[in-house]
């Protein structure tokens, strides 16, 4: 009979993908795995892996074979269907958190939600917030409220292009989003994780600014009279979404730097 102490040394994946991926198969914790690494394993187990750890040398990201990630401390579901929550996508979250700390029941509207990572830990972190999410795919709006669910956040989902889907609320305190912005022939879609991800929530027309434009332009009538709002941008696209804002019309164009000094966010106010 295969054991695990055989079958990890016999695997091409690196240790620590093997380890999670037996975790998930066996459905056991790690430390399990280290005291019982000489068991047995049964045969289902077995074809079981065989299957995903096929699939990981295939190219296939982890958080989909395994169908979670972790973001901003919460165990997210995520499928094909949407993007894989991503550490530098919590300084949006942070940020935002900042912009309403000193508002009491603040309206934020995320928009194109995917997982409703950003939403979902807004929300978790301000219960008396009113939260709107919104998704123009209503695959990635199943797997948002399934996420919404497990961890017992309140979010409104809408299904929608942008602010097609909430024609007719009242103004939000603070829009946020992580829109597509990868240019049409950035070679990095074809590289990596990217090549497996819903690529109309990875790639945009204009050089990647065609989404980040029209959300801009559009987020006047749907913004208090001193809101804001804020936008995940790749990382040489700054100071071109500063002039979006300023051409738009909004006031204090910011960016906002991760902890490797990159300007990761941008926003402004109303």
């Amino acid at each position: 009979m295969l054991t695990l102490k055989v079958a990890l040394a016999q695997s091409p994946l690196p240790q620590l993908e093997q380890k999670m991926l037996w975790e998930h198969v066996l459905g056991v914790s790690r430390a399990w795995l280290i005291a019982h690494d000489t068991d047995p394993l049964p045969a289902e187990a077995v074809r079981h892996y065989a299957e995903l750890e096929q699939r990981r040398l295939q190219g296939e990201p982890m958080a989909y074979i395994l169908q979670k990630r972790e973001f901003m401390a919460y165990e997210f579901i995520v499928s094909p269907a949407v993007l894989i929550p991503r550490p530098e996508t919590e300084l949006l979250v942070e940020h935002a958190l900042d912009q309403i700390k000193e508002k009491s029941n603040p309206r934020i509207l995320d928009l194109g939600t995917g997982s409703g990572a950003v939403a979902i830990s807004i929300a978790l972190a301000r219960p008396d917030a009113v939260v709107v999410a919104t998704d123009f795919s209503e695959a990635a709006l199943q797997v948002a409220r399934q996420n919404a669910h497990n961890l017992c956040a309140k979010v409104e989902f809408l299904q929608g292009s942008w602010y097609d889907a909430v024609i007719g609320q009242a103004p939000f305190d603070i829009i946020v989003s992580n829109p597509p912005y990868i240019a049409e022939k950035d070679p990095h879609l074809e590289q990596g994780d990217l090549r497996f991800e819903p690529i109309t929530a990875l790639r945009a027309a204009q050089n990647g600014l065609a989404d980040i434009r029209e959300i801009i332009r559009g987020a006047c009538p749907y913004l208090s009279e001193a809101g804001s709002i804020w936008l995940e941008h790749g990382w040489d696209q700054a100071a071109l979404v500063r002039n979006i804002f300023a051409q738009a019309g909004f006031s204090q164009p910011t960016s906002i730097f991760d902890l490797a000094g990159i300007p990761r966010v941008t926003g402004a106010y109303s």
